[in-house]
C-alpha cells in the first residue's frame, strides 16, 4: 500500500477543515461600511445635496400597497465612489472601473491618534512604512482604507466638516484629515485597487490643489469616501465589495460598501 506523506495528509485535512466560499459568504460576519442617503447625509458645501420626493405611498383602488420615490443628488456625497475621470480626463468612469478595484482583499491604516491632535492631519509616507513593518508589505490589488475616527462625528456637518455653511465660500473653511502627496506616490507604487477613507475627501479640507486625487487617478487608483463604520474592521483579514452606482460616463456614485470579516 502506498502511503500519503505526513505533510500532504495534514495540507488534506486542513482543506476538509476550511469553510467553503459559500459557507463564508452565507454565515460569515458581514459590515455595512455606507452611511444611509436621506436628508441629513453630508455633501460638499457646493453640491446638491440628496433629496427623495414621494410619488406613492398608499394602498391602490385594487387593495395592494404601493410605494415608488424620485430622488435627486450630486455625484459625490455620502458614501460613495470617485472614479478616475473625477480629476484626471481620459481616465476610467465610474462604469469602467474593473470589478478586482472593486472587489478585493482590505488592509485599515488607523491614524485616529494623530487626526484626534489635528483635523488637518495628513496621512505620510511614514505611517504606510511603519505599518507595513508591523503588518508586512501591502499586496498588489489590495483596497487600502484609512481610518481617522472621523466617523464619530457623522452627521454632524460642523464637526465633520469643519464648518456648517454652504456655497462656495464654505470651501475655505473646510478641516478634516486626509492624505499628502508622498502617501499617495506610495500607494501607487504599491499597486494598490482602490483607497477609501472615513472622511469627506483623500484630499485634507485644506487642500487647494487636490493632488492626492490627482496623482491617484492619474494611476486609475478610485476613491472611496465617506466609509462607515471602519472601526468595526480589522487591520488586516477583511474582505471589501464596493459597488457605485453604474454611470455612464459618470464622475462617481453612490456607493454601497460591505466588508467580509475574517
Amino acid at each position: 500500500m502506498r502511503r500519503i506523506p505526513l505533510a500532504a495528509m495534514l495540507l488534506l485535512l486542513a482543506s476538509c477543515n476550511r469553510p467553503s466560499l459559500t459557507d463564508r459568504l452565507v454565515n460569515g460576519h458581514w459590515v455595512d461600511l455606507t452611511y444611509t442617503f436621506d436628508s441629513t447625509t453630508i455633501y460638499w458645501p457646493t453640491a446638491q445635496g440628496f433629496h427623495l420626493t414621494v410619488v406613492s405611498a398608499r394602498r391602490m383602488p385594487g387593495g395592494w400597497y404601493y410605494a415608488a420615490n424620485n430622488f435627486t443628488a450630486a455625484e459625490h456625497g455620502g458614501t460613495h465612489l470617485d472614479a478616475p475621470v473625477h480629476f484626471v480626463e481620459k481616465k476610467r468612469s465610474a462604469d469602467e472601473i474593473p470589478l478586482n478595484q472593486l472587489i478585493a482583499p482590505a488592509v485599515v491604516i488607523d491614524v485616529t491618534h494623530q487626526a484626534d491632535s489635528s483635523a488637518d492631519y495628513r496621512v505620510h509616507q511614514s505611517d504606510i512604512t511603519a505599518w507595513e513593518e508591523t503588518h508586512g508589505d501591502i499586496a498588489p490589488g489590495t483596497i487600502v482604507l484609512i481610518r481617522t475616527g472621523w466617523g464619530r462625528r457623522w452627521p454632524d456637518r460642523q464637526r465633520y466638516l469643519g464648518t456648517p455653511k454652504t456655497g462656495a465660500a464654505a470651501v475655505a473653511e473646510l478641516h478634516f484629515p486626509g492624505l499628502d502627496l508622498d502617501a499617495a506616490r506610495a500607494l501607487v507604487r504599491r499597486r494598490v485597487a482602490a483607497v477609501g477613507i472615513d472622511t469627506p475627501s483623500i484630499d485634507y479640507g485644506q487642500s487647494t490643489t487636490y493632488q492626492v486625487h490627482r496623482r491617484l487617478f492619474a494611476s486609475n487608483v478610485p476613491a472611496f469616501e465617506n466609509v462607515a463604520q471602519l472601526e468595526q474592521l480589522p487591520i488586516t483579514g477583511a474582505f471589501v465589495v464596493a459597488l457605485p452606482m453604474k454611470i455612464k460616463g459618470g464622475s462617481g456614485g453612490p456607493l454601497r460598501i460591505v466588508a467580509l470579516l475574517p
